[in-house]
């Protein structure tokens, strides 16, 4: 049976501030299997971000607020400059798990400034300082993913067919999505969508999570390979296209999971709006273009092995396996973000997002 409120209000990361305990649910093991695990050290946050046992740049962004004051807790010093120092030593191995999104550095940026703005408070009220500022920053995009729901919304209608790739849902930032947002907003509201969800090679986000989720919702959701988005595509099955994003530069050219510039290209040539949806965190304007953006690559056994009861390659084949590519701007038809929805050209549009 349908559980939109339960999907909308999954808790992918968790604080208890009774125990004193940090959560996630390890989205590695799904969607068999839901599970927590709790993130105590450096080394084991560093491993859940890198093994996507968190994901989507949003809530890898809420997750790194919350280690930082986890490990803020843990430097046992009265010297502030030595505090100051181990936790941006900390930040900066947080920050280099996953380079390309830069709700990442974000989020710990934030947190830096909100430790040197208390650094010579009492240890008990910078902690609590530390602590508010992770909740807001997981407030914040609460509120920031509803907003996005309320913008994509406008732009489908009751009825419309929608390919999405990877996964932009709940579990992937705090609540509703960037990219599935207006699709779980219009069924809470009665409307009816058609997604086909991408599977998301090599790492299938998109079979094993956004399925997961759309089907929990009760929405109306085929899975399909990659590789078989033009021919649903050119049977006329689809009437936009939303994704998600991990960083947007300036210009507006748009990291995100590999193979969404591919879509974005088959979107161009079929005549089908391709809309990218997230948060303003995600726009990097010290960013100039997309070429500026630094490109993950993964482990090679991704791709050979890690699907497969037997190796799919012989073991001395070469692989390349980027995490994302960078899909131009001029492909894509608008960012929507909380703010509103931004169009070409992107360069004065996103700039006019951060005007006070």
């Amino acid at each position: 049976m349908a559980d939109l409120k339960a999907v909308v209000a999954v808790e992918n990361i968790r604080y208890d501030r009774k125990a004193e305990a940090l959560y996630i649910l390890d989205q590695s093991l799904l969607p068999g299997e839901e599970k927590e695990i709790r993130l105590r050290t450096v080394e084991e946050m560093v491993e859940a971000i890198r093994a996507l046992r968190v994901r989507g740049a949003p809530a890898i962004g809420i997750c790194a607020a919350y280690c930082m004051y986890v490990l803020a807790k843990s430097i046992r010093t009265e010297d502030r400059q030595v505090f100051l120092r181990e936790l941006s030593r900390y930040g900066q191995i947080l920050s280099d798990a996953r380079p390309t999104a830069v709700n990442l550095s974000w989020a710990i940026r934030e947190m830096m400034r909100t430790a040197l703005e208390h650094l010579n408070d009492p240890r008990g009220p910078m902690l609590d300082a530390l602590y508010e500022r992770a909740v807001a920053i997981h407030k914040d995009d609460m509120d920031k993913c509803a907003a996005i729901s309320e913008y994509g919304l406008s732009l489908v209608k009751d009825g419309d067919g929608i390919l999405t790739h990877c996964n932009a849902g709940p579990l992937a930032t705090s609540q509703y999505g960037t990219a599935l947002g207006p699709i779980l907003l219009g069924t809470e509201r009665g409307m009816t969508f058609h997604v086909f969800s991408d599977e998301t090679r090599p790492l299938l986000q998109g079979a094993r999570l956004t399925s997961y989720e759309l089907q929990r919702a009760g929405v109306d959701v085929t899975l399909i390979c990659d590789n078989m988005a033009s021919i649903v595509m050119k049977n006329g099955w689809v009437q936009a296209c939303f994704v998600g994003c991990d960083r947007v530069a300036a210009n507006g050219d748009t990291a995100n999971k590999i193979g969404t510039s591919g879509v974005a290209i088959l979107a161009k040539h079929y005549g089908i709006p391709f809309y990218v949806l997230g948060p303003t965190s995600t726009i990097d304007m010290d960013c100039p273009d997309g070429a500026h953006i630094p490109i993950e690559e993964r482990d090679p056994n991704e791709i050979k092995t890690m699907w497969y009861e037997k190796p799919m390659a012989l073991a001395e084949v070469k692989c390349y396996n980027p995490a994302f590519d960078v899909t131009d701007h001029d492909l894509i038809t608008a960012i929507i973000t909380e703010r509103g929805i931004c169009r070409p050209p992107y360069t004065k549009s996103l700039k006019a997002l951060f005007r006070d």
